[in-house]
């Protein structure tokens, strides 16, 4: 995620070509408007290149499905309209939920520092814990550099091959990131780091005694009732149904399957498995109130200019574990998610009453066509959001 998974984009970079293989027809569930726009919308997604497309919109209780190419190249069989897949780093709005439930309930504060709760576990290197606060963590405006930047496993096919399977503890992903000088003095410029988020998961279990992925289930996933979304811990598969996920290391290579691989290297930056029915059901109880007091609200969407994204999110703005995007309508609140071989992007109306999330199986080397595709996943964002634009139907 370029800034979030090492090479791996906020919204991927995929290349406009046609994956080679055999397609499915395309299905969608829903009749109206908003259902033939994203069947559309998934279809085009294909075009463009990706293996599998997979989404959901839900406009004013109304639900729609849709998927398009295939879930799997060899078998040709076709994407599950509700199947199981890597959210990426998704998984931190959930992370920046629990830190901000704890703040809610006086157990910390948003402006203690690293150090507070993790002494001397930043630092060296010009890295200084005493300088750094929980607020900054979740904003991404602590400078510390991105550990993910140096994986192995993220760099290359015989890489992945090589590393796939590597256990990761949450110390080690840190140690990785303190071998370098930071970005920027704490709270001085904004550029995102997987990094952060990892230590904001080890402050959640200094804080409750419980690893954050207990408290994601315990705070999130039981009372919302998301029996589809979990932390998968050490084990490198994802649930069935999914559709796998499919990585280019080079531009005009082939695709390899990246589907297996241990996500203690995402952490709780990017860990959790889900599905769009889910994710959907998290994103407008989130907005809805439902798992935040109104000031713990407030302080999730304080945002600042996220600086590093403007070339390919112009006025995106960064919230704690959230971003703000705007559109012509006014603007959405989203997160997107990138594994190898998996793309997620979402959007969800500020009242919570309207919400788009789609899964993406492919990842191409080929950047040039990056903006193409971030275009029309923002096109069925706006257009579930705000309604159809003028002159559509």
């Amino acid at each position: 995620m370029r800034g979030h998974l090492g090479r791996w984009g906020l919204a991927a970079a995929l290349a406009a070509i046609v994956v080679a293989g055999s397609a499915v027809p395309a299905a969608a569930t829903g009749s109206n408007g908003d259902g033939r726009r994203l069947q559309i919308a998934v279809d085009d997604l294909h075009r463009l290149g990706i293996a599998g497309v997979q989404g959901l919109a839900r406009v004013d209780g109304v639900s729609t499905r849709a998927r398009a190419g295939v879930g799997d190249l060899e078998r040709g069989t076709p994407v599950p309209l509700d199947g199981y897949f890597r959210m990426g780093s998704n998984t931190k709005t959930f992370v920046s939920v629990v830190v901000l439930q704890l703040v809610g309930e006086g157990k910390l504060a948003l402006d203690d520092t690293v150090e507070h709760w993790l002494p001397g576990i930043v630092a060296g290197n010009g890295n200084d814990g005493r300088r750094i606060t929980v607020r900054q963590l979740l904003q991404h405006t602590s400078g510390i550099y991105n550990y993910t930047n140096d994986l192995a496993a993220f760099g290359s096919y015989e890489g992945y091959l090589a590393h796939r399977f590597d256990h990761y503890d949450a110390a080690d992903l840190v140690a990785l990131a303190m071998k370098h000088e930071p970005g920027f003095a704490p709270g001085t410029q904004w550029d995102y780091s997987n990094t952060n988020y990892i230590l904001a998961g080890m402050i959640i279990e200094k804080v409750t005694g419980r690893p954050w992925a207990s408290e994601v289930r315990a705070r999130i996933l039981r009372p919302l009732g998301l029996q589809h979304t979990s932390a998968p811990g050490d084990r490198p598969y994802v649930p069935a149904p999914h559709a796998k996920g499919y990585q280019q290391w080079a531009p005009g290579g082939e695709l390899t399957d990246t589907t297996l691989f241990n996500p203690t290297a995402a952490d709780a930056a990017g860990n959790l498995i889900t599905t769009p029915t889910d994710l959907a059901r998290f994103w407008q109880a989130l907005q809805r109130g439902q798992l935040l007091k109104p000031r713990q609200i407030a302080q999730l969407h304080d945002t600042v200019l996220a600086d590093t994204f403007q070339d390919f999110i112009p006025g995106a703005r960064y919230g704690l574990g959230i971003m703000f995007i705007p559109n012509r309508c006014g603007g959405y609140w989203s997160h997107g998610g990138d594994v190898p071989g998996m793309s997620t992007a979402n959007g969800v109306s500020a009242d919570g009453n309207r919400v788009a999330v789609l899964s993406l199986t492919t990842q191409l080397a080929d950047e040039n066509a990056d903006l193409t595709v971030r275009r029309r996943t923002f096109q069925l964002m706006d257009d579930v959001i705000c309604g159809p634009a003028s002159g559509q139907r």
